[in-house]
């Protein structure tokens, strides 16, 4: 009896750990949520706790693609406020480098803790981007810029130079 119970115990454990670890992610992002990861253990940024927060990242036909009205990627968050999915438009599979600064700009918006940085400057998180291309062309820089401006970079970086002055 004692056997099945631990038995019983350890199987609705796991059960339940793994429903909750589970995150649905697009085959056609994975590559790109890959390279995203290695810039993040580039600049010392954790990311694993914020991935299992989403309950997906997906490519969606959901989102406008109309004359004056297109969104090629976006955040949705749960009824608490909290992120808990990253949708990109599928019109943006046309192009690997739109795809790629659009699945960035999303990925900072949660895993960075990004808001934009202005409407339309060429920076990959600025609100509207007029010209992807010039923004892939200085990818290296645009990445940089991206990762040591975030909210998330700066406070680790506040919190070491605070760490170091007390001791």
């Amino acid at each position: 009896m004692k056997k099945s119970i631990l038995l019983l115990t350890f199987l609705l454990t796991s059960i339940l750990t793994f429903s909750q670890d589970e995150v649905q992610i697009d085959g056609r992002i994975q590559p790109i949520l890959n390279d995203f990861f290695e810039y993040c253990k580039k600049y010392d940024i954790d990311y694993n706790e914020k991935l299992f927060q989403l309950e997906s990242i997906q490519i969606v036909d959901t989102l406008p693609l109309d004359k004056y009205n297109t969104v090629l990627g976006k955040v949705l968050r749960d009824k608490n406020g909290n992120i808990n999915k990253i949708v990109i438009n599928w019109a943006t599979l046309f192009d690997k480098e739109i795809l790629r600064v659009v699945a960035f700009h999303e990925f900072a918006h949660h895993f960075l803790d990004y808001k934009h940085t202005c409407h339309d400057c060429n920076e990959i998180m600025a609100e509207v981007n007029t010209s992807y291309f010039d923004i892939a062309r200085d990818w290296d820089n645009q990445v940089e810029h991206m990762f040591t401006t975030s909210p998330v970079y700066l406070n680790k970086q506040h919190e070491a130079n605070t760490s170091l002055a007390s001791n």
